[in-house]
C-alpha cells in the first residue's frame, strides 16, 4: 500500500518542529491518547467531558483529527507542513510512531519526521494545490495534489525556481472523494491565503522582470518616496532610486534591488547591493522568496539595509490596493467582501 500524504497546521510551534524533528498536535489535556479506548468514540467521549459546552459537529472533527494522528497516520507516511512564520512550506517523512511527550510544556503529541524539504516558497505550488494545503483542518489527508507533492520532495535541487518550472508540467487530476473530514468552509483565514497566493502567483508568473522593478518602484511611491526605475541591464545592482522629496537632493537615498524568483536570495546578491550603498544612504530588497540565514544575520547587523520577502510584497499591495496604479489593478483584480470569521460556530 502506498503511503498516505498527509497535511498538517500548527500555529503554537514553530522552529522547534524543524531542529527537533518532529509534527505535533494540540489537546494535551486528553493525556496519551493510547490510553483511550473505543476509538473514535472513547475520543468523543474524552472530548466531551473536556469541552462539555462544546457542540457534537465539533466534537466529532475534533475526534477524527486525533484519532487519525494517532492511529491512522504510519511510519513512511509523508507530511506536508505549511510554516506560518515565514509563509513556506516544508515536506517530510513520518519517523515514529505516536508518542505522548510528558515532558514537553505544550503540544504533547506527536510523530518524529524526517525533513526532507524545508523552506520551500509557496509560490512553487500551484494555486489549487495551495488550497488543499490551506484547509482549515488541523490534520486532513492529501488527495487531489499528491503529484505536486511528491515532485517537490523528489526534486534533485534545492532551487525553487527550478521545482516551480517541473511544477508547470504537472497535469493535476481532482479528486470529489469524500471522506469523513470536514468539508471545507471558506472561512476569513483560508480566504486571506488564498488571496495572498494568487498575488504571489501573478508576481512570479504574470509579469516580467521589468515589471516587477516598475511595480517596486510603485510600491515605494503610494508609501510616500519619489521613485524611479534605473536602465534596465546597465544598473549596477540597482534597480530602483528612491528619495523622500521631490528633486532628490535631500538624504537619505534609497537603493532598491529587485530580483523576480521564488528560491531564497543567497548573500552574494545581498552583498552587490550594499556594495552601492554610500554613506547615509538606505538599501532595499525585494524578492518574492525568502532569504538565507546569513542575508538575514547581516540585515539585523547593517543599519539602513532591509530585505523585503514576497510575502511583505504581498502585504504592500494588500494594504496601499486602492493606491497603486491601474495597470498593478488589472493585473492583480482583487473586490472587498466580508467573509464568515474563523471563530463562527
Amino acid at each position: 500500500m502506498a503511503e498516505q500524504i498527509w497535511g498538517i497546521h500548527n500555529d503554537t510551534l514553530t522552529h522547534e518542529l524543524l531542529d527537533q524533528g518532529f509534527i505535533s498536535i494540540g489537546w494535551d489535556g486528553l493525556g496519551d491518547l493510547t490510553q483511550i479506548r473505543r476509538g473514535r468514540e472513547g475520543l468523543k467521549k474524552a472530548l466531551t467531558a473536556l469541552e462539555p459546552d462544546a457542540k457534537m459537529q465539533s466534537i466529532a472533527g475534533q475526534a477524527g483529527v486525533l484519532f487519525r494522528f494517532a492511529h491512522e497516520m504510519q511510519v513512511g507516511d509523508i507530511v506536508v507542513a505549511p510554516y506560518k512564520p515565514d509563509s513556506t512550506i516544508n515536506i517530510g517523512v513520518v519517523d515514529s510512531d505516536y508518542y505522548f511527550e510528558t515532558d514537553a510544556p505544550t503540544h504533547r503529541h506527536r510523530r518524529r519526521v524526517r525533513w526532507v524539504k524545508t523552506g520551500l516558497p509557496r509560490a512553487v505550488f500551484p494555486q489549487s494545490a495551495l488550497y488543499e494545503l490551506g484547509s482549515a483542518l488541523t490534520l486532513f489527508q492529501v488527495k487531489r495534489h499528491t503529484a505536486e507533492v511528491r515532485t517537490a520532495m523528489a526534486a534533485d535541487t534545492d532551487d525553487a525556481d527550478a521545482i516551480a518550472d517541473t511544477m508547470d508540467t504537472l497535469a493535476t487530476t481532482a479528486s470529489n472523494d469524500l471522506d469523513d473530514q470536514e468539508a471545507e468552509q471558506p472561512r476569513a483565514s483560508r480566504i486571506e491565503r488564498h488571496t495572498r497566493d494568487f498575488i504571489l502567483e501573478v508576481l512570479s508568473n504574470r509579469i516580467s522582470p521589468r515589471d516587477f522593478e516598475e511595480l517596486s518602484a510603485d510600491l515605494l511611491r503610494v508609501i510616500g518616496y519619489q521613485a524611479r526605475v534605473t536602465q534596465y541591464s546597465q544598473d549596477g545592482g540597482v534597480d530602483v532610486i528612491a528619495h523622500k522629496d521631490p528633486l532628490g537632493i535631500e538624504p537619505p537615498l534609497i537603493k532598491a534591488q529587485c530580483k523576480q524568483k521564488v528560491s531564497t536570495i543567497g548573500s552574494p546578491e545581498v552583498n552587490q547591493l550594499i556594495g552601492t550603498q554610500g554613506n547615509g544612504e538606505l538599501c532595499l530588497f525585494f524578492t518574492l522568496g525568502a532569504y538565507s540565514r546569513d542575508d538575514l544575520a547581516i540585515e539585523r547587523q547593517r543599519s539602513g539595509l532591509r530585505l523585503l520577502t514576497g510575502e511583505d510584497i504581498v502585504t504592500l499591495i494588500v494594504d496601499n490596493y486602492d493606491r497603486l496604479p491601474e495597470r498593478w489593478r488589472r493585473a492583480i483584480p482583487l473586490t472587498t467582501v466580508l467573509v464568515v470569521s474563523d471563530d463562527a460556530e
